[in-house]
């Protein structure tokens, strides 16, 4: 059953894989959209969900052992005592099957390129004998890919009953192509996905539906956000393109207002050296005149100089002879001063032996008058603590003559109270008993 559904023209070609491809693209998205839909089933129970994985399981293994057929045949060498002889014979005719049917197939297409491109001549007998000659050979493909079809059957079937050969097979280091290994890829894909299928219950697919359907919904209001912002984007750039094409014109003025600008600088430019020429001409006869001019007053000044410098040779002369006069009579009064300062030299010198030896004399007598002035304030000294001593007795003696003075009184009124006392008290008793005599009369 699964081989029937085999072809063997995707395992070599990429054109059918791409589609393949395209829809596992499709199946992760709408898997992603999915993730949060887990199924709560993690088993099959039913005995069709498993006989449809079991199916597709079956498939799968059959297409990894097909797609390692063409890289078996090509090292046949090494795999030949491992296989058997039968399973070596089989991948060995389907093998060249395929390469046959590869060969013609690359045929009719370059022979399909050619008249693609004399498409010019397609009216021509010649032409229309080309393209009926090339359906014809397609149209013999037909019982050649039966055949590879027929092959492949029987090699898988050999394989299959040959657990051992089929597990060595899968074990050895053999690549596929890059087509059968995505086509491999996608069956695995679609097999997750059906086996998430199969999980899934009638409910949690209409809560996948509904999830489907609000996602279609934002995605459809998402577009139309988008057509929106893109409609607004043309727009902006509509705008941008109209002011871009302002300010190139805008540009354009001003490089022509430039060139103008240029064009009249280096005609100004011209003029001005023409004109600066001229000047230069017109002063260089000028100049020539102020140097004849120049000249001919500097012949005036060196007549001049010559005059001034005879006359002032002789008054150099002059001031010359007064000038050794004044030398003369300098050096006269330099002598007359060194005799004089010799002279107050000399004088200088005996007045400071004379003051050397006074100083002398005054530190002898400040010495003396250092030594009696310490001893007058020691005598000073003495004198002034006697004073304070006598002052202090003197003090003292009329403190004491004082408390004498005030401890005789004191003593003295002591007395006078004691013996008035004594008075008050015998006039008191008297008292007393005049009262008791009294008082025994009348009794």
């Amino acid at each position: 059953m699964a081989l029937d559904s085999l072809t063997l023209v995707p395992l070599y070609k990429g054109s059918n894989s791409n589609r393949i491809r395209l829809m596992a693209e499709t199946s992760k998205k709408s898997a992603s959209l999915l993730k949060s839909l887990v199924p709560s089933k993690s088993k099959l129970t039913t005995i069709e969900t498993k006989r449809i994985m079991s199916v597709l399981d079956e498939t799968i293994h059959k297409v990894k052992l097909v797609s390692l057929l063409s890289s078996a045949a090509s090292n046949n060498e090494g795999l030949e005592g491992m296989l058997g002889e039968d399973i070596t014979k089989a991948v060995r005719e389907n093998e060249d099957l395929c390469q046959l049917l590869l060969d013609k197939a690359n045929y009719l297409q370059e022979e399909e390129m050619r008249l693609h491109e004399e498409e010019e001549f397609e009216d021509e007998g010649w032409f229309r004998d080309r393209l009926l000659s090339i359906q014809q050979q397609k149209s013999h493909l037909l019982p050649l890919k039966q055949q590879i079809k027929e092959s492949t059957k029987n090699t898988l079937r050999l394989l299959l009953n040959n657990p051992q050969a089929a597990r060595f097979l899968q074990m050895q280091l053999l690549d596929r192509s890059a087509e059968a290994q995505s086509f491999i890829d996608s069956l695995t894909e679609l097999r997750g996905f059906l086996f998430e299928k199969l999980l899934t219950s009638p409910m949690e697919a209409r809560d996948k539906a509904q999830f489907i359907q609000d996602v279609t919904r934002q995605n459809k209001r998402n577009q139309e956000v988008i057509n929106d912002l893109e409609s607004e984007l043309a727009e902006s750039l509509k705008n941008r393109d109209a002011e871009v094409q302002k300010e190139n014109f805008v540009i354009q003025e001003l490089k022509n207002h430039l060139h103008q600008v240029l064009r009249f600088s280096e005609n100004s430019l011209l003029r001005t050296k023409h004109e600066a020429e001229k000047q230069q001409k017109a002063d260089v006869r000028a100049s020539q005149a102020r140097v004849a001019k120049i000249r001919q007053e500097i012949q005036q000044l060196r007549s001049q100089f010559h005059n001034l410098l005879m006359e002032n040779r002789e008054a150099e002369q002059a001031l010359r002879k007064k000038k050794y006069k004044v030398e003369t009579e300098i050096e006269n009064w330099i002598q007359k001063y060194d005799i004089e300062m010799s002279e107050k030299q000399d004088e200088y010198e005996e007045l400071d032996i004379i003051h050397k030896e006074e100083k002398a004399q005054l530190e002898q007598l400040k010495d003396r008058h250092k030594a009696l002035l310490e001893e007058f304030s020691q005598i000073r000294a003495e004198q002034e603590i006697n004073s304070k001593k006598n002052l202090e007795a003197e003090q003292e003696m009329v403190r004491m003559v004082r408390a004498a003075t005030l401890i005789q009184a004191v003593w003295k009124g002591y007395l006078v109270r004691s013996v008035l006392r004594s008075k008050k008290r015998k006039r008191g008793k008297g008292k007393a008993k005049d009262k008791k005599g009294k008082a025994k009369g009348k009794r």
